[in-house]
């Protein structure tokens, strides 16, 4: 007998778990939702927590939700990824990360694109495992330009998502594409693409874009009976 899916999903903000369980919502899966912004604060905020401080923090989440009798573990946050030693882990379920199916993604573009980001953190961690990923796939010419829109990330933090969403909107909105593919490389930053999208008709790549597909196939998932 086939036995419902139940993920444990690792977040660095509470937006993040209405897109995964939208994106999902066909899907017969339990999810454990895990949702921890404190980590990235003080990542940025205090001198005194180390590199390795932060290390150890993501490991020991990881391990507690391993604990929680999950078959699966999603990370949607660049940075827990980029923070992530699976060496020091020695667990049985696998561990998902968001960044890989959009990487790909990326990858097979072959285009010049743009990739947009609202949080300065998640930038370095997120394209060095770009270049990284298409490196190892032999697409050692990903064609990137990293556009980071100012003073926008604290207003999701604050709780003020409405606004958060309209100021990456309006930015959309007034960019000049110059016939490249745009990207928006968080997960918190989804629900504007869409809407722009809806505006314009002209697609964004975002990092749900290739997850389910990469999560039905890796995990065998199955449709619920109210989604058949």
């Amino acid at each position: 007998m086939f036995m419902r899916k139940r993920i444990g999903c690792l977040h660095a903000h509470y937006s993040n778990v209405e897109y995964i369980e939208k994106a999902f919502s066909k899907f017969d899966i339990e999810w454990l939702h895990f949702v921890d912004p404190g980590l990235m604060q003080r990542v940025g905020l205090d001198e005194k927590f180390m590199y390795s401080d932060a290390q150890k923090r993501v490991k020991e989440q990881i391990e507690w939700i391993a604990e929680c009798k999950v078959d699966a573990i999603l990370i949607t946050c660049t940075n827990y990824i980029a923070l992530l030693n699976e060496e020091q882990l020695s667990l049985s379920q696998p561990i998902i990360k968001i960044d890989e199916p959009y990487f790909e993604l990326i990858c097979q573009l072959q285009q010049p694109q743009v990739l947009l980001f609202t949080n300065p953190a998640t930038v370095e961690g997120t394209i060095k495992r770009l270049h990284a990923h298409a490196k190892k796939n032999g697409d050692v010419g990903v064609d990137v330009e990293i556009i980071i829109i100012d003073n926008t990330f604290d207003l999701i933090m604050q709780g003020l998502d409405e606004k958060y969403n309209q100021e990456i909107v309006n930015f959309l909105l007034q960019f000049n594409r110059e016939k490249k593919q745009l990207s928006v490389a968080q997960l918190s930053m989804v629900k504007a693409a869409n809407t722009y999208e809806c505006l314009t008709g002209q697609a964004i790549v975002h990092p749900l874009h290739a997850l389910v597909d990469s999560m039905v196939d890796q995990l065998e998932l199955k449709l619920s009976i109210n989604g058949i």
